[in-house]
This record gives C-alpha cells, structure tokens and sequence, in this order.
C-alpha cells in the first residue's frame, strides 16, 4: 500500500475519538471523523474511505441502522466496517457481523493492536481489489 488509508472514524466521545485518531496516525492513516450518524453519511458520501469504524452507540441513531444504510447504498457498501463500541454482548456482535461488519472490537481499546488490526483489514480490501482487476489468470 504505498498511499495512506483512508479511515472515517465514527465516534461520539471525544477522548476516544482522539485516541483513535492518534492510534491511526501513528499507523500512516489520514483520518476523519463523524460523532453523529447525520455526519457520517454526509462524509461517507463525499470521500473514498478505506475503512469505517463505527459506534454502535451514536447521539442520533443507533450503529446498527448506519451500518445497514452503508452497506445498501452501492457506493459506499465496499468500505468494511469496523463496530468499536462498549458493548461486548454475544447478540451484539453477532448482529454486527451479520449487518457486513469485518471486525467487532471491544472498548477499552487495546492501544498495542488496534492499528494493526484496523490496518489487516485495508490491506485485504486492497489485495482483493488488487484480484478483482487482474483479470483471468492464463494456464
């Protein structure tokens, strides 16, 4: 990957909002952020992300209903989505998942991983893009 990744981070606490940002700078993302679910549409809308966290917990909807409006509109339905959220129940990320999130990751944040981890996923993003216009492979 020899440009940055693009990361929209979807949070509405500040303090873990920055973290993040910190966390993801250090990794060699650019980053934005979203802290309502009105926000992260309008910016989902406007840039080319390589990847979006997502709170289940927003001032103005619920991460669940934002996932499944990203995942139906054909333009912003390849970004995988990453659920960072506080709350680790079973039924929780299970619903996550299966709304086409790639990762479910609980809060408090592992600051050692998180960046590799959100990173893993941009990179099999990109190698499968990479796959889909190699075309046919010649025997």
């Amino acid at each position: 990957m020899t440009e940055k990744a693009r990361i929209l981070i979807v949070e509405d606490d500040s303090s873990v909002a920055m973290l993040m940002v910190d966390l993801l700078v250090l990794a060699g993302c650019e980053v934005e952020i979203a802290p309502t679910a009105e926000k992260t549409m309008q910016l989902a809308e406007r840039g080319d992300f390589d990847l979006i966290t997502l709170d289940v917990d927003l001032p103005d909807a619920n991460g669940f209903e934002v996932c499944s409006r990203l995942k139906k509109n054909s333009r912003l339905c390849t970004a995988p989505v990453v659920f960072i959220t506080g709350r680790p129940g079973e039924e929780d990320v299970q619903r996550g998942l299966k709304l086409g999130a790639v990762d479910y990751i609980t809060k408090p944040l592992d600051a050692r991983n998180f960046g590799s981890r959100i990173l893993s996923h941009v990179t099999r993003r990109a190698s499968a893009a990479d796959r889909d216009t190699e075309g046919p492979v010649e025997s």
